[in-house]
């Protein structure tokens, strides 16, 4: 098992500056237990251990074959034959979700988001239905971290709504994943809100990314993540690879919903490699080298493959975290291609083009991830920092008063660095002084600390990395009216 490079840092930390801490503290309304306010919270939650050990190959099988035996889920199909096309697929992920939430005494909302959509690729208006389940947190049930698969499928043509596209791996892998994770998840209890949901249209032109994402905009959700899962079990790739121990998570660097005035600001202060987005993937990265074994996380600094893309963008042109899950090795013989057999090639997206226990193991990065962020608290708001033509850097924060929140961790790397590379917790301060590490040399971040051993993902200072945009803004406005 890969070792947390974030644990154990003391000793160095302390010898490459002094540190002192500002006279802004912030007391919790009740600390757990006692806690020693001179020792940071235990850096492990032993309950993630076990949620990765879970997700069972043979049920994601399972739920592949009975997406892949509904013949066609194209967008285009029928909507009310029962037994073929995308309305039958849709109405079984419902009725999955609903016996999910039954064995937990009803703990998931079971809702369909629809919008009648068309374009270049949805000649005629067409209903587009996604399918979601809610499970509520506790004590912050308005943030939301969140998982995704895309129901529909597609052969050569993209306009073909009638021959058989199984789709197995493209994507039903992805929707299977979103339901043994809710079947996994569903045990436990959760102080953020975590959505399970089951996308349509995305081949046809990302639309039911986009009706969610408008649909959780109108909900007034803070979304602090969005995982998009889009092929999670092909383990042997066009390239002759064979792997089943690496995966890639891509993510934006700069905020494609970056307004004119975000983008001067990050023009001279920094953060084309820090958006909320790409501090999600190193997140991710870390909790999988900490809480699971033999999978390497790979970290693509592109918004998604050369030139293509997936249902993380609509979330991402709503100004939300997303970030793309998916297999290393792709197979392009098994992606888009009508049932045949050409050249001793046999090409389409058949079943047995699925390796179920690697989409376990991508079920389990994803499963992971939703219960560490929403066992979390918040990630920080109104992150700012200062120290240019000084010798010390301060960042600033609006610092969380609840008892969920134990303190801070900053974190710091060298400009050239591709992952934080050093931290220390501060504790339940709003602000940090770091003595004698002058701002041009690194890049700076704070996350949130639990009691729990759960981190959240870490904060890059100004718009460039904020998780729930409009924080700023309304702080700028505040700050003006004083």
């Amino acid at each position: 098992m890969t070792i947390n490079p974030f644990i154990g840092k003391t000793l160095l930390l302390t010898a490459l500056c002094a540190a002192t801490l500002q006279p802004t503290t912030v007391h919790a309304a009740t600390a757990p237990e006692a806690h020693n306010p001179y020792t940071a919270p235990s850096a492990e939650d032993l309950r993630l251990y076990e949620i990765a050990d879970a997700p069972q190959p043979a049920r994601i099988l399972r739920d592949i074959q009975t997406l892949v035996d509904f013949g066609t889920r194209h967008t285009l199909s029928s909507q009310t034959d029962k037994q073929r096309g995308i309305g039958a697929a849709r109405n079984w992920i419902k009725a999955e979700f609903e016996r999910i939430s039954a064995a937990c005494g009803g703990c998931l909302e079971v809702i369909e988001v629809a919008d009648t959509v068309s374009g270049k690729r949805i000649p005629e208006p067409t209903r587009v239905v996604n399918i979601i389940a809610i499970q509520r947190g506790t004590l912050d049930p308005n943030r939301v971290v969140m998982m995704s698969g895309d129901i529909d499928s597609r052969v050569s043509d993209v306009m073909d709504a009638n021959s058989f596209s199984p789709g197995a791996n493209d994507n039903a892998s992805g929707v299977a994943g979103a339901l043994e994770a809710a079947r996994i998840l569903s045990q436990y209890q959760f102080g953020g809100t975590i959505v399970y949901a089951a996308l349509s249209g995305e081949e046809q032109g990302l639309y039911g990314g986009t009706g969610l994402a408008d649909f959780a905009k109108k909900q007034g959700w803070q979304v602090e993540a969005v995982l998009n899962n889009d092929m999670i079990g092909n383990i042997q790739g066009i390239n002759g690879v064979v792997s089943n121990h690496t995966v890639r998570v891509f993510s934006e660097g700069v905020r494609i919903a970056e307004t004119p005035a975000e983008a001067k600001e990050r023009y001279f202060s920094g953060g084309e490699n820090d958006s909320a987005s790409r501090n999600l993937a190193r997140h991710i990265k870390q909790l999988v080298d900490q809480y699971m074994t033999n999978l390497d996380v790979q970290l693509i600094y592109r918004l998604d493959r050369f030139g293509r893309g997936g249902h993380h963008l609509p979330f991402n042109k709503a100004g939300f975290p997303a970030v793309r899950v998916m297999e290393t090795n792709e197979n392009y013989h098994r992606q888009h291609q009508d049932i045949r057999s050409e050249d001793g090639i046999a090409y389409g997206d058949v079943i047995e083009g699925v390796d179920e226990a690697f989409a376990a193991k991508l079920t389990a990065l994803n499963a992971i991830s939703l219960a560490s962020m929403a066992w979390a608290p918040a990630p920080p708001t109104q992150v700012s920092i200062s120290g240019q033509v000084s010798a010390d850097t301060q960042l600033n924060w609006l610092a969380d008063a609840t008892a969920e929140v134990a303190g801070y961790r900053i974190y710091w790397r060298k400009t050239t660095a591709p992952e934080w590379t050093h931290s220390r917790y501060v504790g339940k301060v709003n602000s940090f002084t770091l003595r004698n590490m002058v701002i041009d040399n690194y890049l700076y971040g704070v996350a949130a600390v639990g009691y729990n051993g759960n981190t959240s993902p870490v904060v890059f200072p100004g718009a460039a990395g904020n998780f729930f945009p409009g924080t700023l803004d309304s702080a700028d406005k505040a700050a003006k009216q004083h």
